[in-house]
């Protein structure tokens, strides 16, 4: 076991800030250990993976994880419940809580590239965010030095739907870099084609890329990837605020499969097996979702993903919305039944619900889906609230690309009102991302690849 690095504490004014890759390094090779059902490479050509080994900490891989920042923020009250900022977008590259798992994912491959001197090429279906971070954390790996651009690469399938939130960088404007590591944009209807197209690519295509060019390609989509990182969030909470009895805590989430939540509570239960805390200070959780992917609330309130169980909307002529009452964890007013409030969230049916549903059961909790109507009527006073962090939000909402905040905010505030937030509870909101389009530009469609089907991904690589 490597010595532990002593967190490195920032306050600046009302926040508090952490690395939670480099001040929890130990940490979380502790919860690789204690976690992890195959820790070794996976050799299978249609099956690899890298061991979940990670570099030493030097100062140049301390530098790559540089941009792992998060903040602890209050941010005010609300009806009697205090409400925390937990900022997990710092980084400018993706101003979304992707960076830490994409990070530890190239850090691993790093590793691996290094053990073997063998190719690595990360291979990641993405509604955009996912996408985003990994071509971020692989820039950033080649700009250091540590692997060569022929030794780690990376491929993102994204749908069209997603397009608007695709980013310029290097990575896509130096031809042979974008060569080395293209961005796919998937034309099908449904956006959640671009997981069964990356699947079945890799189970077709794989072995032939490794017996043609010693091709290593990593379906880097899998749950263990990306809790491991999230567990940090458990950790930094437990430094500079713990949870007590005495003053409960609410966690809130904007979902669609809830990767980061069960980060967090992955790493709260390695704390209370440690003894440093007890289950009973665990905090609540709260899942806010949209209407046009509701699932996890679905199967949190009625065991199933029946679309049925959405209450009826009716048309408002006052006000010219559709409306409901019927049921307090959807939303009451809307312009659009079916809207997709945000792209980003576009999983149904999620393999991770039974395991967010037993957490709730035990721990407290519930779920709520809110509206762009809902968003934009709470937009002044979240707005308001976040001015105090390094990136307010924008005076002109139609701006904004990514929603995940404004929407936990929204549920948080929503679900107090409707009395789905237990009182005396205080309210810790993930940050898990938002910007706008003054934060990145975006990547023009002549710089992505576009698909409708895997034998056109196979013709893009010569297969």
């Amino acid at each position: 076991m490597q010595r532990r690095h002593a967190p490195v504490l920032v306050e600046a004014s009302t926040a508090t800030r952490r690395n939670l890759l480099v001040d929890y390094y130990d940490r979380i090779q502790d919860a690789i250990a204690q976690s992890v059902d195959t820790p070794d490479a996976r050799q299978d050509p249609g099956n690899f993976a890298p061991a979940f080994a990670v570099p030493e900490l030097c100062g140049e891989i301390a530098q790559f994880f540089a941009p792992a920042k998060a903040s602890w923020l209050d941010v005010g009250e609300y009806r009697g419940h205090r409400l925390t900022l937990l900022d997990l977008a710092a980084n400018p590259g993706t101003n979304t809580t992707k960076t830490f798992p994409s990070l530890l994912i190239v850090a691993r491959a790093i590793e691996h590239i290094r053990r073997t001197g063998s190719t690595v090429v990360i291979f990641s279906p993405t509604s955009a965010n996912k996408g985003t971070a990994l071509r971020d954390a692989v820039l950033r790996a080649l700009d250091l030095k540590l692997a060569t651009p022929e030794q780690l690469r990376v491929v993102t399938l994204a749908p069209d739907s997603g397009a608007a939130k695709l980013r310029r960088s290097r990575l896509a404007e130096d031809p042979h870099l974008r060569s080395l590591n293209p961005m796919f944009v998937y034309t099908g209807s449904d956006p959640e084609g671009v997981k069964h197209a990356g699947r079945e690519f890799v189970e077709r295509f794989a072995k032939k890329l490794h017996d043609r060019d010693g091709t290593n390609l990593w379906f880097s989509l899998e749950l263990q990837n990306y809790l491991l990182a999230d567990v940090a969030r458990a950790f930094f909470e437990q430094d500079v605020a713990p949870a007590d009895v005495s003053r409960p805590r609410t966690h809130a989430h904007a979902v669609s499969s809830a990767f980061g939540l069960l980060g967090y509570h992955l790493g709260r239960s390695l704390l209370e097996e440690s003894g440093e805390v007890t289950s009973a200070s665990r905090p609540a959780s709260l899942l806010v979702q949209h209407l046009g992917a509701p699932d996890m609330v679905l199967s949190l309130r009625h065991g199933s993903f029946d679309r049925s169980h959405i209450p009826a909307f009716q048309h408002d002529p006052v006000s010219g919305l559709r409306v409901q009452s019927a049921d307090r964890r959807f939303p009451f007013t809307t312009d659009d039944p079916d809207e997709i409030l945000d792209p980003t969230f576009y999983t149904h049916r999620p393999v991770t619900s039974a395991r967010m549903n037993e957490i709730i059961h035990r721990f407290g909790g519930d779920g709520i889906v809110v509206s762009l109507t809902e968003c934009i009527q709470r937009y002044p006073v979240i707005r308001s609230w976040l001015q105090s962090t390094d990136r307010p939000l924008p005076a002109d909402l139609r701006t904004v690309r990514e929603w995940s905040t404004v929407m936990a905010f929204t549920g948080t505030l929503e679900a107090i009102d409707r009395g789905l937030v237990e009182e005396g509870h205080d309210v810790v909101v993930h940050g898990s991302g938002w910007y706008s389009t003054a934060d990145f530009t975006e990547l023009p469609a002549e710089l992505t690849t576009r698909f409708s089907t895997v034998d056109d991904l196979a013709a893009a690589f010569s297969l």
